[in-house]
Formats: structure tokens, sequence, C-alpha cells
């Protein structure tokens, strides 16, 4: 079959994510599978046009927000040729695709962005925003199917009023890390990984970093990761008198990521919202366990609650596990062993094949 993903971004853009990875997992499966797989998504700078790795084809155009536009056009009018089914990569927004083609849609989507609408765009955006994905897409893709990340997922869509037999769910899988992983760190560091935005609330880690200092004082936060919002959590850091134990080290490479993680005595992840959190099964491959909120809704899945991670609902009670672990070795050491057993289980190619399976039907 020829099959489009209409997406965002791509694993290149800077502002690209481990969303934007697991798309490319999927098309990378279907494409070993013989189909012709393309994936539609905005320019950025150095990017090429149109270009092929790993068998799938990425064609890019448009902005941030120009590239909704530019997709739709470009699938009504036929600029992307003959396609069989169309994947719709919706991250808040939906590409429209199915007012654009006769084609069968399966969306794809990781959570519901309910929480976060409010945060990054307050106001009317916001507003309009959330109509569209909670009103307007669910009646829109009323006849189309559903692939999701987890359990949690589901259930929202469930409560935007999508048939739940509609909905299947194909989880994350977990990449080999490079090479073999680097020895832990002699002091505490924790790390914390991913793009620099709001909605991630890395201050949280800088809080937890902070309420620690006293009782910690070799203690180190290791912030991999780049976004808009950095100059906002330097400020923090500073109001909180922690900017010389923040590491903010930008987008950084495979080898350099694996080796941060095995370092890590804990991976924070204080974001609002994720519908799975690809970095925890990263991170549990050097048996590094992971502290989150369970109100994260993915993170219910992808973090076995004091089993390979600890869950938490509260600022107060994210710093309180942070410094359990730290301060436990046979617990950080339990739950160390439990998050590798946990990553070590998940495969792409496991994922690959149910995901395939679906867009066939």
């Amino acid at each position: 079959m020829r099959i489009l993903f209409c997406n965002w971004r791509d694993t290149g853009h800077p502002e690209g994510g481990g969303s934007e990875f697991y798309v490319e997992q999927m098309a990378r499966g279907l494409a070993e599978r013989g189909h012709e797989v393309t994936v539609a998504a905005a320019m950025f700078d150095g990017a090429a046009a149109d270009e092929t790795a790993d068998g799938v084809r990425f064609r890019r155009s448009g902005a941030k927000f120009g590239v909704y536009l530019r997709i739709f056009a470009r699938l009504l009018f036929g600029r992307y040729g003959t396609v069989d089914a169309v994947v719709d990569v919706q991250n808040g927004l939906p590409f429209f695709t199915r007012w654009a083609t006769r084609a069968p849609v399966v969306v794809l989507l990781h959570h519901v962005h309910r929480e976060q609408w409010p945060v990054v765009y307050p106001g009317l955006i916001g507003r309009v925003g959330w109509f569209v994905e909670s009103r307007l897409s669910p009646w829109l893709y009323r006849r189309s199917q559903y692939v999701t990340v987890s359990e949690a997922t589901r259930q929202e869509l469930v409560d935007l009023g999508v048939d739940r037999d509609r909905i299947a769910i194909v989880h994350n899988g977990t990449s080999p890390a490079p090479g073999p992983s680097a020895p832990r760190s002699a002091t505490p560091r924790m790390c914390a990984l991913g793009r620099l935005v709001p909605h991630k609330q890395v201050e949280h880690a800088i809080d937890t970093l902070a309420d620690l200092a006293e009782s910690h004082p070799d203690l180190v936060l290791d912030v991999a990761g780049d976004g808009w919002w950095r100059e906002e959590l330097t400020a923090h850091a500073a109001r909180r008198g922690v900017a010389d134990r923040v590491r903010f080290h930008g987008f950084v490479d495979d080898a350099t990521k694996h080796r941060l993680l095995a370092e890590a005595w804990v991976m924070v992840m204080p974001s609002l919202k994720e519908g799975w959190g690809l970095v925890v099964g990263e991170a549990g491959l050097h048996g590094t366990p992971t502290v989150a909120y369970a109100s994260a809704g993915g993170t219910r899945e992808s973090v076995d609650h004091k089993s390979s991670g600890v869950l938490v609902d509260t600022p107060a009670e994210f710093t309180a596990a942070v410094e359990e672990i730290l301060t436990d070795p046979e617990w950080r050491s339990f739950l160390g062993d439990g998050a590798r057993m946990k990553a070590e289980s998940a495969s792409w190619t496991a994922s690959q094949e149910k995901f395939a399976e679906i867009v066939a039907r």
C-alpha cells in the first residue's frame, strides 16, 4: 500500500521528541513490510524538502502552524500521488484529512491535551484549540480507526465520545542503548530529559533539587533537551539558588543522552501530561528508576509503581520520593532492577507488527 503519515514534526526538527520517534518507528515498520511510506511534516532550518531515510520518504513544507494548511492542500490536490491509507497524527490539532481524501484514515494520538491548552496557549487560542480537539475532531473522525499508546489515553478518548471499539493500543518499544552503559555517578545526580516547554514542568525538578540541596550537598540536576522555555528555567534555578547545580546540556546526541541516563541515580519526569514517556524505558535500560506524576496519564503504564519507579500526586510527594531513592541504596537498586526488566520487555518489533495489522485492516 501507499501510506501517508501527516505529522506536525519529524525527529530532525528542533522540537521533535518521543512522539515523533514513535511515528517514525511505525513508518519504518511499514516500509520494512513492503509498503510505500511517506511522512509529511513541517520544514525547519537545514532540512531537505524531500529526502528518503530507512526506506521512508520525508516531504517537508510549512512552518509550525502553516504545515497544517500545506499538508491538507497537497493531499486534497493529489500532490502526494495516489494514497491508499492516511495516518493523521494529532498533536492537539488534526490535519482534517477526512475532508481532503477518500482513502481510509487512521488517527494516531499520544494523549489528549486538555491540561496543556490553557498552559501553552492561554486565552482564546487555547479555548479554540480545545474545542477543535474535544468536539470537532471526534465528530470529523467518527468512522475512523484510532491508535494510541496507553489505556489512559484510550479512556480520555472515550470520554470525548470516541467509540472504545475503534481505539487500539500500540505501546512504545525501547531501542537498545548505543554501546555499553556508562558507570553510575559516584555522587547523586538527577536527570530530566525532554523539550523545555511549560507543560514539561521542569521547574518541579529544580524545586526538588533546591529542597534537597542542604541534605545532599553534592546533588546535581542534568537537563538534556532544549526549547523556548529554557530562559524561564534558567531564571527559576537562579531564584531557587541552585543555578550552579543545574546543568543545561541543550540538545544532545544519542550517546550523550544514554550516558546522562546511566550516570543518574534517578530520572525525574514532572510532566503535566505524557501519552507514555519514551525516556522512562531509555532510563530503565541503565537500571535508572523514574519518579513521575500519576496524573500525567501514560506514566501509570510506563512506570510500575514501586516496582520500576514511583508515581506521586503532588510536588511535595515528588521531592519525598526522590529523596528516598537517593538515601536508600537498597530501594534504589530494587527499583533499578525493575526498571531494567520492564524496559527490556518492550519491543518495537512487536509494536510495528501490531500497527501494520491495524493499518492493513
